[in-house]
């Protein structure tokens, strides 16, 4: 189709330059022309004229399109023409005046652009030279000589051809044109100045042109722009604006090569500044030889093999650190691989292969310091206790335990290590346990923190490959802590992350597994390190979030919540005496009661743990403090904290007590439950209302499928049920009904409730209140019966906290009761149900007969049908 994308190179330009006849050389060579124009104004006016009024170009010229390039008039530019139309059209030109007229289009990916596709402003060119290539294409020489517009297209077979009107430039005069022409010139010559290739004599000929017309042509030709500029200059009339436009573009293009300049300026002085290195070190090398001194490099690796030797490594890690070492020893200290090696060699000497400290095996020690650290917690202690107990064992009978060399098992190795979990809510001293449990072994104590970690890298490091690598946490703690057998907490283990980042759960398998952790693996280190002696200890709040195959690795503890008793305790021995250190009161100073304390923990804080207990008594002591230092001490004697007392240093209660639980209770409708949260047990209430309407039921309060499910299933039965349990029977075809749980904004889920739902159900159509302070749970069936559910402990304790004195519980759950502590089951009642019929005769007042007022209602003292819950059930529970 047209002529080629981009421009001919100068190089070319030039070698058809010299080729070509005097009229293509005055074009090339502007000097050259604009000095025989001058010698052309001494001829004959007479025959100027004669000239002038002959017929230059005819009306109708062939068209061809040029992608990529714009062609101007006074300048000479080669072209490649491969299309069958195009070489038609310049074999037609070469047989007659060779006059074409040349347009740009204006989509240079086009092959075949049809006149909608073309710019309206072209130029009149002749063609000089003609060669035709081998593989078929022609390559021409062409210079431009009028600007024109295209009127219309006369003809698209064979070729384009089109009418025109010759557009001649406005050419002004003046100083602004002159000055505007020599920026222009000068501009291009500093451009052609940074460029090497550009010929010196092609700028010094456009340096020398006075025409301002030529001269924004000329340069435009040899400078680089994209289609649209180079057009817009075409067809601008005012030769001063295409002067304003040429000179942004060079201004632009000279700032943009000034810039790559200094970028390869400053590229070239860092690479000589390295060479300049390294002939300095080299010269360095070779003055300490000749003096007998020993370099840097040969030092450093003289400080790594000895520190190789000490760290007393396996096998395979010693032979991967030599092996590194000898590569280290053949690098120049300036190669990048250099700092790289040299870090790794630094982790490999650095861990502890062969650091252990001893364990104190005295069990009665070790019970000391448990105790002295914490309050309760028995299984724990115990579980500590046992692993001290066999591990003083098998020291002291290792011969006698060991077993002939034909009997070992080969494929199972001898455990040393113990990977426990302690599962609990937040405040119950699940971390310091840690610390705790490291005192008494004597061994050191290393934390990590696991919450939000989404990349399985952070368990087991990079590969040396990447940029910054380093080791996992896991090797990292362990450097720190610069011992074999540490006590090392996993803490938040039920928070890591997984997701499209990685599972850092699978990664920590063989970090917790007693069988494989012995040849763990880090990506970094490359080699394997024996985690068997560390003892492993994990820390979570709930294990549902925590993968099936990571839980089955380790040992599970769990930790309840400490009854009100228990919390007293504990402030007196542990709270107390660190607070008052830590706001600078002497122990004579203040002094706390059982009843101030008891107020905190049930009406300012109502927790499973003692963390917000703790913050109270410190607000308590700091108030103190305050009134110490302002000298308002008004008696002598220690500031006594008594729940009056409580009230006024910590304002008005959070949580009200029993009276709560009385008041939202006093209408049908309203039964507490008792739940289990990972914060500990809760007590919540289900609320039911009934409004005129046929059918309706909804469940509010941010529940979740399985308690939805169970809020049906209790409205099934209950429907099921409504003559035996003396309710309308069409109670249900006549009312909509609306079960809410409140605390909205906290979601809710699970099939413990049923029981609660159903009772709320049948307290608000029957009327019948529900006892005072009596709480439930359990799941319940479409038959009516009451299944087990989990939780027991967490779920009692919370009802004490909350200061219910009933709880009625799945029969199956009584053994669940021997977890609960001692002075919690002497101070509730407990009743044991198998159907919903019992829950209802436990738990909901006797309906009241209507008669006439003042008569007696023996209601009051029938006996229920058989109840399965007695005063000797409350005693076999204790």
């Amino acid at each position: 189709m047209a002529a080629s994308r981009w421009q001919a190179s100068i190089d070319e330009l030039v070698n058809w330059m010299w080729e070509s006849d005097d009229s293509l050389m005055e074009v090339l060579m502007p000097s050259i022309f604009t000095r025989k124009a001058r010698e052309d104004e001494k001829e004959p006016a007479s025959e100027k004229e004669a000239q002038s009024d002959a017929p230059k170009y005819p009306e109708v010229l062939p068209i061809l399109p040029l992608r990529g390039v714009v062609v101007y008039p006074q300048t000479a530019v080669p072209l490649t023409v491969g299309q069958p139309r195009s070489i038609k059209l310049v074999d037609d030109v070469a047989a007659g005046d060779k006059l074409i007229g040349l347009v740009a289009s204006k989509k240079p990916e086009l092959e075949t652009p049809g006149p909608e596709d073309l710019y309206e402003v072209g130029t009149i060119a002749t063609v000089h030279r003609l060669l035709r290539a081998p593989d078929g294409t022609i390559r021409l020489l062409v210079q431009g000589l009028e600007r024109f517009r295209l009127k219309e297209f006369v003809a698209e077979e064979p070729y384009l051809k089109a009418r025109i009107e010759l557009a001649p430039e406005t050419v002004e005069s003046g100083l602004e044109i002159d000055a505007l022409a020599r920026n222009a010139r000068d501009q291009f010559a500093r451009i052609a100045s940074m460029i090497p290739s550009f010929p010196e004599e092609l700028a010094i000929s456009i340096a020398s042109i006075e025409d301002p017309l030529q001269t924004v042509y000329t340069i435009a030709n040899f400078q680089r722009m994209n289609l649209e500029d180079a057009q817009e200059i075409l067809a601008l009339d005012s030769t001063a604006a295409k002067l304003r436009k040429l000179i942004g573009l060079l201004v632009r293009e000279a700032e943009m090569l000034t810039l790559g300049q200094k970028i390869q300026q400053e590229a070239r002085e860092e690479i000589e500044k390295v060479q300049r290195e390294y002939f300095l070190r080299e010269q360095l090398k070779a003055i300490q030889r000749e003096l007998g001194e020993k370099d840097e490099q040969a030092v450093e690796i003289e400080e790594f093999r000895q520190k190789i030797e000490a760290a007393k490594m396996p096998e395979e890690a010693e032979k991967q650190a030599r092996r590194e070492l000898d590569r280290l020893s053949r690098l120049p200290t300036a190669a990048a691989e250099y700092g790289v090696i040299r870090t790794y060699l630094d982790w490999l000497v650095s861990l502890p292969w062969s650091v252990l400290t001893e364990d104190n095996l005295d069990i009665a020690h070790a019970r000391q310091i448990l105790d002295q650290d914490h309050y309760g917690l028995e299984d724990v202690k115990d579980r500590i206790l046992e692993f001290l107990a066999v591990r003083k064992l098998r020291l002291e009978r290792k011969e006698e335990l060991q077993e002939p060399e034909e009997e070992k098992d080969l494929i199972r190795r001898e455990r040393e290590g113990v990977i426990l979990c302690f599962v609990g809510p937040p405040g119950v001293g699940k971390t310091s346990l840690g610390r705790s449990i490291a005192r008494a072994m004597g061994r050191k104590f290393v934390r990590i923190s696991l919450g939000g970690v989404r990349d399985e890298a952070e368990i087991r490091g990079h590969r040396r490959t990447y940029i910054g690598a380093m080791p996992g946490r896991i090797i990292q703690a362990l450097r720190r802590v610069g011992s074999r057998n540490p006590v090392f907490m996993l803490d938040e283990v039920d928070k890591l992350v997984f997701d499209f980042h990685g599972d850092p759960a699978s990664a920590l398998l063989e970090v917790l597994d007693p069988e494989q952790n012995a040849e763990f693996r880090d990506h970094y280190i490359e080699v394997a390190f024996d985690l068997s002696q560390v003892l492993f200890i994990t820390t979570a709040n709930t294990l549902e979030t925590i993968p099936g195959p990571l839980r089955d690795r380790m040992e599970i503890i769990f930790l309840s919540g400490y009854t009100e008793g228990e919390k007293i305790a504990i402030a007196k021995g542990y709270l107390i005496p660190r607070q008052i250190r830590e706001n600078g009161l002497r122990p004579d100073e203040i002094s706390f009661t059982d009843e101030g304390l008891s107020k905190i923990i049930n009406q300012y804080t109502r927790e499973a743990g003692v963390r917000n207990l703790e913050r109270k008594i410190g607000a308590v002591c700091r108030k103190v403090a305050t009134r110490i230092a302002e000298g308002k001490k008004d008696k002598e004697g220690p500031f006594v904290i008594t729940p009056e007392a409580v009230e006024e240093f910590l304002d008005r209660p959070i949580f009200l007590g029993p009276e709560e639980i009385d008041e939202r209770t006093s209408i049908p409708g309203v039964v507490p439950g008792v739940a289990w949260t990972p914060y500990g047990g809760d007590v919540i209430f289900i609320e039911a209302t009934r409004m005129p309407g046929s059918k309706g039921f909804q469940i509010t309060g941010s529940v979740g499928n399985v308690m939805q499910e169970s809020a049906r299933a209790a409205l099934s039965y209950v429907r099921s049920r409504a003559e035996e349990l003396g309710l309308e029977k069409d109670f249900f075809s006549k009312s909509d009904i609306h079960l809410h749980i409140p605390a909205g904004a906290q979601p809710k889920d699970g099939p413990s409730a049923g029981v609660t739902m159903a009772t709320a159900l049948v307290s608000l159509i029957s009327g019948r209140k529900v006892k005072p302070h009596v709480g439930m749970t359990g799941e319940i069936t479409l038959r009516g019966q009451v299944l087990p559910v989990g939780g027991i402990k967490e779920k009692v304790l919370a009802a004490h906290r909350y200061g219910l004195k009933t709880v009625i519980l799945p029969k199956r759950n009584k053994d669940d009761l021997e977890d609960v502590p001692e002075e919690v089951r002497k101070a509730m009642n407990f009743i044991f149900v198998e159907t919903v019929d019992e829950v209802f005769e436990a738990a909901l007042e006797k309906k009241r007969t209507r008669r006439k007022r003042g008569a007696s209602s023996s209601a009051k003292s029938a006996k229920p049908k058989k109840a399965k819950t007695t005063g000797d059930e409350k005693n076999n529970a204790g």
